[in-house]
């Protein structure tokens, strides 16, 4: 079931440089995995996604605020340096990404985790636009944010099979 997912490893390891209390934007955020994990640790969450049963799933949970919206259809909603977090797993839509990096505010957190270039051996997605390029988070966070870790490759499952090709990337704004 969707909403007993347990949130990703990479948000699990790096949740300490969030404080809790902290403003946070969980971007395409599906079930509300990380909404609920967040919220659990003392964040003020608002998530959002265009799916609302997806929403309707984390709806109740406290600490948590949804917002029903396709962030692909419509000009970015959220204002420069207007959270101290933002999250974002297995979400890329580059003509939103600059206004998303944007979105964290000035000593904020930035955690990043998605597909890239070689998951179309593994299933969806397959296509270029939602695929990040190799080292593409790093190019695109350089100039405003201090890198704290970075990933990419292949992930494992439990099975010891490559499962997806990803990129995961936490940072702090300067």
């Amino acid at each position: 079931m969707h909403t007993q997912e347990a949130p990703a490893e990479w948000f699990v390891r790096h949740a300490g440089l969030i404080d809790a209390g902290s403003r946070l934007l969980d971007v395409a955020c599906g079930y509300g995995r990380h909404a609920r994990y967040f919220a659990g640790r003392g964040m003020s969450v608002t998530a959002v996604d265009r799916d609302g049963d997806a929403l309707a799933a984390v709806a109740s949970c406290a600490g948590v605020k949804t917002e029903r919206r396709d962030l692909e259809a419509e000009a970015w909603p959220y204002a420069p340096s207007s959270f101290a977090a933002v999250i974002v797993s297995n979400y890329l839509w580059r003509p939103t990404l600059t206004a998303l990096l944007g979105t964290v505010d000035t000593g904020g957190v930035l955690l990043y985790e998605t597909f890239m270039d070689g998951n179309e051996r593994y299933g969806k997605p397959s296509r270029p636009d939602f695929l990040l390029r190799s080292n593409e988070l790093l190019t695109v966070v350089r100039d405003t944010f201090r890198v704290v870790a970075y990933e990419e490759g292949e992930e494992i499952g439990a099975s010891g099979e490559p499962l997806a090709v990803k990129q995961k990337l936490a940072a702090v704004k300067r």
